[in-house]
């Protein structure tokens, strides 16, 4: 992979990390990274480890949390706030990346993290795909 492949790639990721609430798809994506679909998606899972929709889906419930947190929006709510249009397929996702349902993480108490900033908390509360000996683990911290 080249230099330029991997700043094409980069330039897709920063339109995933910045407009992850709009209708994102993988030849939309690979325009934007000047590549045909299959090549972009390819070169994005060799690059960063994770298929284009995996790394969309992981930006979309990091900012889905930080407005379950505030609890003013109903899980619908923050589902299509987010980009997701399937209520299930948003709450499945959800589940497997953070171990608990929208639901179950809304209704928990979060002040013990409210002091922290939001920028270190980021790095802490970032989904991470659950694997069998990590169930439940829902930080980077704990992989």
């Amino acid at each position: 992979m080249t230099i330029e492949d991997l700043v094409r790639l980069r330039r897709a990721r920063d339109v995933m990390d910045r407009d992850y609430a709009e209708p994102l798809d993988v030849p939309a994506l690979a325009s934007v990274a000047l590549m045909s679909p299959g090549h972009f998606s390819r070169s994005f899972r060799a690059a960063f480890g994770e298929t284009p929709y995996s790394y969309l889906m992981t930006r979309r419930v990091e900012r889905a949390k930080a407005l379950l947190r505030r609890g003013d929006l109903s899980v619908t709510e923050v589902c299509f706030a987010v980009g997701c249009t399937s209520l299930g397929s948003f709450s499945s996702r959800f589940t497997e990346l953070v171990g608990e349902t929208p639901s179950a993480y809304r209704a928990r108490r979060h002040e013990a993290g409210a002091a922290i900033p939001a920028c270190v908390a980021k790095v802490f509360t970032r989904p991470v795909r659950n694997s069998a000996g990590n169930r439940g683990a829902g930080s980077a911290a704990a992989s």
